[in-house]
């Protein structure tokens, strides 16, 4: 792999989670960013088959309120540069990308943690007018935001798999415990947000059928995603059955007295 392949390679992870968190201009999907990765790494099959293998791995797989999931973008735009690169195949590929992949999910973790003290700074310096600092503030946010894809596939495109498996095994078990509890907070804060603008006191019950699902059933989150699409179409249909039996009887209303 060039130099040239490594900086773009770089390039597209770092602006995939940039746009993934921001304008969200381009598709949050794993099989465009691999075929962007296939056209560097000059060989778009390759791109495609990778990045449709990681799609499918995502799958039911949804970064709901604030929790971190694995970054199967990341770890198909790596697997592929590695794939190609080393001519070692799919296989070889895949087994460098989704550990990089997990790694970003300590990142992420760790981006938002930074995010937050950039925020509250940011607060602090609107209030006080101070823009340039305020300014300031929200491009660190940007520059944390894609240094924790971009620098992973630094990494583990310039110098392969063995430098990223040292930096995982190095992490102290307090760091990696600490990230991993504040994983499982932001979650709950995230879920706590939606709950807090959602009609839930007018739909609990939807809310307890997907609960027990998930809690009591274990069934998968794509699995609860369908019953709950079956139950809002159902409604939807209900809803507009009503409406349609409301408006036939005021045009019969209307036609009675019109006849009177």
């Amino acid at each position: 792999m060039n130099v040239l392949q490594i900086i773009l390679i770089t390039l597209i992870a770092t602006l995939k989670k940039i746009d993934q968190k921001g304008p969200q201009i381009f598709l949050y999907n794993t099989v465009f960013w691999g075929v962007l990765a296939g056209l560097v790494m000059g060989d778009v099959t390759t791109g495609l088959t990778i990045g449709a293998t990681f799609q499918l791995m995502s799958l039911g797989v949804a970064a709901i309120g604030g929790t971190s999931v694995p970054d199967y973008q990341i770890g198909a735009i790596i697997a592929i540069a590695i794939a190609v690169s080393t001519g070692k195949g799919v296989e070889a590929g895949i087994a460098v990308g989704l550990p990089v992949a997990m790694l970003a999910v300590q990142l992420d973790v760790l981006g938002n943690i930074i995010h937050g003290v950039f925020i509250r700074k940011a607060q602090q310096y609107a209030k006080e007018q101070k823009w340039s600092s305020f300014n300031l503030m929200y491009i660190l946010c940007i520059v944390v935001t894609g240094l924790t894809t971009g620098l992973p596939t630094f990494l583990a495109v310039a110098f392969g798999d063995v430098l990223v498996t040292t930096i995982i095994n190095a992490m102290p078990v307090w760091f990696t415990s600490g990230l991993s509890l504040a994983g499982k907070i932001l979650p709950v804060v995230g879920f706590a947000v939606l709950l807090r603008y959602m009609p839930v006191k007018q739909n609990i019950e939807y809310l307890l059928i997907g609960f027990v699902f998930s809690a009591y059933l274990n069934v998968p989150v794509l699995g609860v995603a369908i019953v709950g699409a079956a139950l809002a179409f159902k409604l939807y249909k209900d809803e507009n059955k009503s409406l349609v039996l409301g408006a036939a009887g005021a045009v019969g209303q209307g036609e009675q007295y019109d006849d009177e």
